[in-house]
């Protein structure tokens, strides 16, 4: 676990100084449509919407744009359908990747997943060589102090705590995310970041050498816009991470 809270710090870090804003946008935008889509336009009763929904504002995307969203997922307003498709593959090191793509051209997705496992030194899968090592989960990192971070968790209905340095992992099945968020908020816990994951089985270990590669890698595919999500199984020491970011 604590590669996955490691994982989410380098990403949050990353999103802050993005300068493709726009590109954070549309695929939070993206994320949101097609859950509409296939689940319905009330967050109330659409526990993967409201999630993408609570994403999307914690990233500061404006309403109206959120709203226009979701009218497009569910058919009151004109918009491209998406499809979503999953690569598999492998980084330098025998890292797994699992990569969510939302595309409206599969052809393209396909060509370009491709190429950027091949130019950046990793390797594509056959359908089903990694993700058996993932489960879909709801993924909490708050700060606040264990006694008031427990008994929320447990109030809220996660399935887990952990401590992972100076923050708390938290998680949850993924239709129980909005509800053990709300019940943290509520308890005065800060939340720093909340969403639906895939989180590993197994993690593997990478040195000071081949951590580099890795995310190299996994931020060449997370830059493509048909990328929705890139997943991995890493696992960075901090003296490895202080020497790579």
């Amino acid at each position: 676990m604590s590669g996955h809270s490691k994982w989410h710090s380098i990403k949050h870090k990353k999103a802050a100084k993005d300068s493709k804003r726009g590109k954070l946008f549309g695929k939070l935008v993206k994320a949101i449509e097609i859950t509409a889509r296939e689940g319905g336009g009330d967050p109330a009763g659409n526990a993967s919407l409201a999630t993408a929904i609570q994403k999307a504002k914690d990233a500061s995307v404006p309403a109206d744009n959120i709203e226009r969203a979701i009218k497009r997922g569910t058919g009151d307003l004109e918009g491209v359908t998406y499809e979503e498709l999953w690569y598999e593959g492998y980084a330098p090191g025998g890292v797994a990747l699992y990569v969510q793509c939302l595309t409206d051209n599969r052809n393209r997705a396909a060509s370009d997943v491709r190429s950027m496992f091949s130019r950046n030194g990793g390797s594509l899968g056959e359908p089903g060589s990694v993700a058996y090592l993932f489960d879909q989960k709801g993924y909490l990192l708050v700060t606040g102090s264990e006694d008031d971070v427990m008994l929320a968790a447990l109030e809220g209905g996660a399935d887990d705590a952990t401590a992972s340095g100076e923050q708390w992992e938290i998680v949850t099945a993924p239709g129980d995310l909005p509800a053990v968020r709300a019940a943290l908020e509520e308890a005065g816990i800060t939340i720093d970041s909340a969403d639906v994951t895939q989180l590993p089985s197994v993690t593997v270990p990478v040195d000071t050498s081949t951590a580099p590669k890795v995310l190299r890698l996994v931020d060449a595919l997370d830059d493509l816009d048909d990328v929705q999500a890139v997943y991995a199984n890493f696992d960075i020491s901090d003296e490895v991470m202080a020497e790579v970011l």
